[in-house]
This record gives structure tokens, sequence and C-alpha cells, in this order.
């Protein structure tokens, strides 16, 4: 159907005038009388009825005028939500797992609340992305690391553990106990080396690729371990005591490319999340 025709009819329905109706559409009187026979003819069905003075509405035709209305506005609409599509900003983050959910809610909400049209994807860690919200060690050498907050590492335990009852923890009194190991954590092969060089160690009783999974461990009473504060936000069943002796931690942040040209999105994603870091010092635990 012309929507050219619709239009007409607006104008005749509200006008009740076939002239008045030209003189609004800018167009002659012949064009508007033959619009609205083609529309009726289209439609078979009589929308107005012609007399000396204007023209009479039918029921069809106040049928027809909220749905005319209403297709209009929705077609004078389109372009505008083709334009919000194409001044959306695209970004794709990919996480690492087992970090704090607390700090990545405040990251996104950060980016969401400063970033106008932000359409933002998150994706696996392995997964191609813009940037990936991940530890410093796994910053490549193409890449730049901007540094968002920090997470230290404490002994957990169940309740009931003999050590649980500390408020810390040295290193040598981890001698003998059933230890859960994470075999790709820095933390966990600083303390083993720590105490290997005083002739002690713990007996590795399970290994887990994850930080996750090693809690996960931990709950179901294998053995005690070292995890980041992120991992355990929600381990309330867990007791947490700190070791002395050189600090564990692990620093979070963005990772990006350093030797090509950045998207508009994380270009707004840095600037934002420097300045973020530069106001608000990055939290630990």
């Amino acid at each position: 159907m012309d929507l050219r025709l619709l239009r007409f009819f607006i104008a005749v329905y509200e006008e009740k005038n076939i002239t008045l109706a030209a003189e609004r559409c800018f167009v002659s009187q012949p064009s508007i009388s033959n619009g609205i026979k083609q529309l009726e003819q289209e439609l078979n069905t009589v929308l107005f009825l012609r007399h000396k003075k204007g023209v009479d509405v039918t029921d069809e035709a106040h049928y027809l005028y909220p749905l005319a209305i209403r297709l209009l506005n929705d077609v004078n609409t389109l372009p505008q939500l083709f334009q919000q599509r194409t001044e959306r900003l695209p970004l794709t983050l990919a996480n690492f797992p087992d970090l704090s959910q607390s700090q990545l809610a405040k990251v996104f909400a950060t980016l969401h609340h400063n970033i106008a049209n932000l359409s933002l994807e998150l994706v696996d860690h392995d997964k191609p992305a813009d940037a990936r919200l991940t530890l410093d060690m796994f910053k490549a050498e193409d890449e730049i690391f901007l540094p968002l907050w920090d997470e230290d590492y404490v002994l957990c335990m169940l309740p009931d553990h003999p050590l649980a009852s500390l408020t810390s923890v040295t290193p040598e009194q981890l001698h003998q106990h059933d230890f859960i190991e994470c075999p790709p954590c820095e933390a966990h092969q600083q303390t083993i080396g720590l105490l290997a060089c005083d002739g002690l160690s713990v007996n590795l009783v399970a290994k887990a690729e994850h930080k996750t999974q090693v809690m996960h461990l931990v709950q179901a009473g294998l053995g005690i371990s070292f995890l980041p504060t992120g991992v355990l936000e929600s381990a309330n069943q867990l007791v947490t005591v700190p070791l002395e002796g050189p600090r564990m931690f692990r620093r979070l942040g963005l990772c990006y490319p350093a030797s090509k040209t950045l998207n508009p999105a994380l270009s707004e994603c840095i600037k934002v999340l420097s300045q973020s870091v530069t106001a608000t010092p990055a939290e630990k635990g």
C-alpha cells in the first residue's frame, strides 16, 4: 500500500474537506480525490460520503484512522531506530574465570554509566575480544596492562580445622597439613617454595586448574589452600586466616593491544577506567 494514500486519508479525515486536505498536503484537489478513491478500492470499503460542504466520515474511516496514525508513526521512527543502531559502540570483553564478582560488577557499572550507547558483549577468556579483564601475568608482549584492583591470598579452611582458630599462620604451621594445589598459581608455588627452604612441606592431596574448583575441594573437607579474597566472596562457610610473611596477592586489570588502532568503544573504556583508578585507588580484597 502506498503510504501517501494514508497521509491523504488522515488529512481528509481531520479536515472533513477535500480542498483543505489538498492544501495541507501541498497537492491538487484531484490528487486527493483520486488518492482517496484508490484507497477505498484497495480496502474495498467506503471511507467518506462526499457533499457540497465537504465530506462525512463513515464508521470504516473511524476504524481506519487510529490504525493509519499508528502505522505512519512507526514508519517515521524507522530512520531514528537505525540511526541509534549505527551510533551504538560495540565492545567485546573477555574475562578470566574466578575473578571477584563484586569488582567485575563495579567495572561494568562504571562503563555503563560513563559511556553512552555502549553495547557490551562478554566472552570466555580464550575467545577473540577487543580486550581482556585478566591477571597481569597473562599480559602478552604486544599488550598493555591497565591495573584495576588487587586481591590478597588468604588461607582458607572449614571451621573445624585445627588452624581455623588462629588469627594468623606462619609457614611452619602449615607443615604436614593436607593441601589443595592450583598448579598455575604463583602464590601456591611461593608457599611450597618457602616451606621447602626450611625442610618443611604440605601434603598435596588434590589439584585443580581453577580457583573456584580449589574452593569447592576445600568446602568438601579435603584440605586447606590459599585463595584470593575475590574468589571467596561467596564462601561464607569457610574460615580465612592471613599468612605471616611476604604479601601474596594477584593484580587484575584490562589487557588491550599496544600496537593496533583501538575501536572507539575500547578507547572510551580505557579512558573511563583510567580515570576511575586514578580517582579511587584499587581496592584490596
